[in-house]
């Protein structure tokens, strides 16, 4: 059964609130996409909305760096209460493994996240340092986006090198993510399924999000 991560970035924010406290209710994980404009074309939110939500959520928090210099932000998303922070390796560079120890050091979980041009086999020596990896099922940077298909064969390839090392990291993945595709996500080794327009868009979210953590064995 995986963790349903709903994506803030979709909520509502003249009434952010009242979303806060559904994904308090009816899911797992608040997913929390932090864009500056220069790594991604987009810019989404700061720490003023990570703290708002901070202050009322139940459920872990977990960042999504899509900047830049992940590295320069890690300590003040710990110190937002964020417990699990994945930053992308196209990012990272030759200090991929220097960040992955900082994010552990402070408390939180560590991620690595990569877009679908980036073949997953760049995350296989990292696997035996991270808590888990994200899966973009779309490109960074924008919501709405369809989902790429060719994300379950990514997910099982992961999947199939964490059980090969004995390994419990948890594949997270985000993009397009959908009732209608939540089951074969899951069939296919995703631990963690983040959906943003999916969830917030729909007339009754509490119902979305149970149908994506349905009992897929």
């Amino acid at each position: 059964m995986p963790s349903i991560a709903p994506s803030m970035l979709s909520a509502d924010f003249l009434n952010l609130g009242k979303d806060v406290q559904m994904v308090n209710a009816n899911a797992d994980i608040f997913h929390l996409d932090i864009m500056d404009g220069i790594f991604v074309p987009n810019i989404s939110y700061g720490f003023p909305v990570v703290d708002a939500v901070a202050s009322m959520a139940e459920k872990p928090l977990d960042v999504h760096l899509m900047i830049t210099d992940p590295a320069k932000y890690v300590r003040r998303f710990s110190s937002s209460g964020a417990a699990m922070l994945s930053f992308h390796y196209e990012a990272a560079g030759e200090n991929m493994g220097e960040i992955v120890d900082l994010v552990r050091s402070c408390g939180m979980k560590a991620g690595v996240a990569i877009n679908p041009d980036i073949p997953v086999s760049v995350l296989f020596p990292y696997l035996p340092k991270v808590d888990f990896v994200l899966i973009m099922s779309v490109f960074a940077g924008f919501g709405g986006q369809k989902f790429i298909p060719e994300t379950y064969g990514r997910i099982t390839s992961v999947k199939a090198e964490t059980e090969r090392l004995g390994l419990d990291v948890k594949i997270e993945v985000d993009g397009g993510v959908s009732p209608s595709n939540a089951a074969a996500l899951a069939a296919a080794g995703a631990d963690i399924l983040v959906a943003g327009s999916a969830v917030f868009k729909a007339a009754d979210p509490a119902a979305v999000i149970a149908a994506m953590r349905g009992d897929y064995v």
